[in-house]
């Protein structure tokens, strides 16, 4: 026989003895009599043991439930209580026909009603009105477990990882010790920091496997904001997490807002049971203390393991694959899962699906906070000088080679400081640095995402630091290319200090640098202003590329490769074109434009179209051309 064959057994015996106390008290019997020993239905003895139910209490449910699950109990209830219209007990009944009654049963803070177990219905007075047993209370009476409608819309259950990294066994190990040895109410909530979201929700969940918990999960912004409503989210979770042995798992963003924590705080105050709460750094919330977890991160090695086990047979057939995507790559559990089916699927080979797949894992989380750009351009389409050209191979060479000169050479062991790959980029607008960095992106396979500086440079001390750590934060798991283009605002010079606003200035200087020395991507940087920034900035800079305005050669060279094979074009010579004296920014425009204008007379692009096309962005530019341009161009 099953357990769930054992508690409707039991269950189905348990409603026939309460029924026993209604027949007998329908056909004028005396004083309750007293039951002797017997089998308690789990889901019931659950129920009891976990809201201390009285004898009294536990038959008040039972009776309850008995008119849910039983045809018979209602025309029962109305016998004893002599009145054909009753159709539910009340508790005047259960006090008269039930053995251990007592009147505080039904009190607002006795278990029944606090815990949410039973219902009044509407009446004229407390003795008569109509009790009605909790929906989910009644389905874990018969064995059938579910998640309470009212905590769905906010709470989902988490299922534990297939494969975690030996580090985070050992968070869990601690974390289960932290839950299993709390002192409520001294200690109301364990907090979860470090590594990401998606490592402490894994870490959370292998806990609560090892622990035989359910594990369920809410982000804090949806935690109920009127006090009324989060007073009851609170008792109906408690109330789940007695009947369940379910713990909570509440994940705060980066960067809440006051009223987020608000919220979180008078949740923790107000719930009785451990609550796990997730996030980047500690918080503190309440009045009560919370013990906190340090989560690492999974080192590489760990990770490869990781990607070994989901892989299967197919990480035999990678060769040194593996070692190279944990170089680049810094994924949880979760995300080398999904990368490893997404690559699977593809029917591609999978080295290359699973690098694509990795990439598009570690996008969500900066897509939010900067603009992705698909990169387009090669080797072959910027033009510039060959010294530029080298450094820009060299910086392409030390994002590809950092792991094995950092770990594999021992260079990290040395110094922490100055492991980050970054690169300045000056020059006029137009020059090329934009291009430079697609060019980098192509070569390297990585994403490239240009932060918009009015979204990090913010007038509120302290909030221009928030937005940094966000990306860098974000951008760590892919050791994604960062592109600050025309950084000029952010990254001048540190000025002397001569009120808070200087000192919170230098700070934020200070703070960004110290975050581009440890980020395992590259960084770029570009400005129009060399002299703008501090040189103790740009020292701690390892490339410089320097982008000068483009000679007559070199942008004779852009003329020819500025249009695209499939573009028909007549008559063009870059000599000529090369006399007027525009960067390459410029030459794309004119060549664009004069494209359009071709196509809409459905011609070749010629000279007389990029005329007209240079005049118009010589317009533009509020540049006059000169007399030896007209005549190079006519």
């Amino acid at each position: 026989m099953t357990v769930a064959e054992q508690n409707q057994q039991a269950l189905v015996a348990e409603l026939a003895r309460v029924g026993a106390h209604l027949e007998r008290w329908a056909a004028g019997g005396g004083e309750p009599e007293r039951d002797a020993t017997r089998e308690e239905p789990p889901g019931l003895e659950s129920v009891a043991a976990g809201f201390r139910l009285s004898p009294f209490e536990r038959d008040v449910l039972l009776l309850c439930a008995g008119v849910e699950l039983d045809a018979g109990f209602a025309a029962l209830c109305a016998r004893a209580a002599g009145d054909e219209l009753v159709q539910r007990p009340t508790f005047g009944l259960a006090l008269a026909a039930l053995p251990d009654a007592h009147w505080s049963a039904l009190a607002p803070a006795g278990p029944l009603r606090h815990w949410k177990l039973v219902d009044l219905e509407p009446g004229e007075t407390l003795a008569t009105r109509p009790l009605r047993i909790e929906e989910r209370v009644l389905h874990h009476l018969a064995g059938l477990e579910y998640l309470d409608e009212r905590l769905g819309g906010i709470v989902a259950r988490v299922m534990p990882p297939t494969s975690l990294a030996d580090s985070h066994r050992r968070a869990a190990e601690a974390v289960a010790q932290a839950v299993a040895t709390q002192e409520l109410p001294v200690f109301v909530y364990v907090g979860l920091s470090g590594a990401d979201a998606g490592t402490r929700r894994a870490v959370a969940a292998r806990a609560a496997a090892d622990a035989e918990w359910r594990l369920h999960v809410a982000n804090a912004a949806d935690l109920p904001a009127h006090p009324a409503d989060r007073d009851l989210f609170a008792r109906l979770w408690e109330r789940e997490s007695s009947l369940t042995r379910a713990v909570l798992l509440v994940e705060l963003d980066d960067g809440p807002e006051p009223d987020v924590l608000r919220r979180l705080a008078a949740f923790v105050d107000a719930v009785g049971t451990p609550v796990l709460v997730s996030a980047t750094e500690p918080p503190r919330l309440g009045r009560r203390l919370g013990l906190q977890v340090d989560i690492p991160r999974a080192s590489a090695l760990e990770q490869r393991f990781l990607w070994e086990q989901v892989l299967g047979s197919h990480a035999g057939s990678l060769n040194g694959s593996l070692d190279a995507l944990t170089r680049q790559f810094d994924l949880d559990p979760q995300a080398i899962a999904a990368a490893s089916v997404d690559a699977l699927r593809t029917g591609e080979a999978l080295e290359e699906a699973l690098w694509r797949a990795c990439r598009t894992q570690s996008r969500p989380k900066l897509d939010d906070l900067a603009q992705r750009i698909e990169p387009v351009a090669g080797w072959d389409d910027i033009v510039l000088p060959a010294a530029q050209l080298e450094i820009l191979r060299e910086v392409a060479a030390h994002v590809r080679g950092r792991q094995r000169v950092y770990e594999g050479w021992g260079f990290a062991r040395k110094s922490l400081r100055g492991l980050g790959v970054s690169a300045l980029f000056e020059g006029v607008s137009g020059t090329g640095k934009t291009m430079a960095a697609e060019v980098l992106a192509l070569e390297l396979e990585l994403d490239l995402y240009r932060i918009d500086l009015s979204q990090v440079v913010s007038k509120y001390i302290g909030e221009t630091e928030k937005n940094l750590r966000r990306v860098f934060d974000a951008a760590e798991t892919g050791g994604t290319i960062l592109l600050f283009d025309e950084a000029d605002a952010l990254f001048g010079k540190r000025t002397e200090v001569k009120d808070s606003h200087d000192r919170y200035a230098n700070i934020e200087v200070s703070y960004l640098l110290q975050r581009m020395e440890a980020y395992r991507g590259l960084a770029i940087l570009t400005t129009n202003q060399r002299d703008a920034l501090d040189q103790a900035f740009a020292r701690r800079i390892r490339f410089v590329v320097n982008f000068p305005f483009p000679d007559v050669h070199e942008r004779e060279e852009i003329w020819r490769r500025v249009f695209p094979a499939q573009t028909p074009t007549e008559g063009i010579d870059p000599g000529r074109l090369a006399v007027l004296s525009l960067a390459g920014g410029s030459i794309r425009n004119i060549a664009l434009s004069a494209a359009f204008l071709a196509a809409d007379e459905e011609a070749p692009v010629g000279m007389r179209h990029l005329a007209r096309a240079a005049a118009r962005e010589c317009t533009k530019l509020e540049r006059p051309l000169s007399e030896a341009e007209v005549r190079a161009w006519t």
